[in-house]
């Protein structure tokens, strides 16, 4: 026996002894009332228990089929949306939103506005207006490239000057007094060392022909 038929039981002992009767409930009304609540909670617990069952199979059915937690959640969001959109609240909305867009469109204000706009558009203001910000925007666009072309030309008219400088200082620099005295001295201090290395090679034993 369970929870369910053991309170009613008891329920039912109270109810056969005439404790706790509310108000104009006679015993036998209340036994009738206690057995059909018993029924009640056992077709509950029985609903409870092929809902569990039910789910389980569903569970299993899924994973075969290959239906994900994700997609399962983005057919139930589209289900929703298409069933909102089915609604009478939301059909009542597009609709009043229709009425609205219609209502401000054919409106005078809206339509002087547009016809203002045209106006504009077709003006020689406007037009005079676009001639000029179009001519600004290819003058820009000359002045940078004019001011590129003349930075590169500065700069390979500074390279070539300092190619012919260098060039051109060198001679110079050999026919100058001082470079020709630098000459000199490494041409002496060459002579000395030379005849230095020529009399020691003259006085080494080797060169000596006396016999012993």
């Amino acid at each position: 026996m369970d929870s369910s038929e053991q309170g009613s039981s008891v329920s039912s002992t109270d109810v056969a002894s005439g404790g706790n009767l509310p108000p104009g409930l006679t015993e036998e009304e209340a036994e009738e009332m206690q057995v059909e609540l018993t029924k009640v909670e056992d077709e509950i617990q029985t609903l409870r228990q092929v809902l569990v069952a039910k789910e389980r199979h569903a569970a299993e059915l899924k994973r075969r089929l290959g239906i994900s937690p994700l997609s399962e959640i983005k057919q139930n969001f589209t289900k929703g949306w298409h069933e909102v959109q089915c609604s009478n609240a939301y059909m009542r909305t597009s609709q009043t939103l229709g009425d609205l867009n219609r209502r401000v469109t054919s409106s005078n204000l809206y339509l002087t506005a547009s016809s203002t706009l045209e106006e504009i558009g077709r003006s020689n203001a406007y037009k005079r207006t676009q001639e000029t910000l179009s001519q600004a925007g290819h003058m820009t666009s000359a002045a940078f490239s004019s001011m590129g072309s003349t930075i590169r030309n500065q700069f390979g008219e500074m390279s070539s000057n300092f190619s012919m400088h260098h060039s051109l200082s060198m001679p110079a620099m050999r026919n100058s007094p001082s470079f020709k005295t630098f000459e000199d001295k490494v041409e002496n201090m060459k002579d000395k060392v030379m005849g230095r290395s020529n009399g020691e090679s003259d006085h080494s034993p080797t060169s000596n022909n006396t016999p012993f």
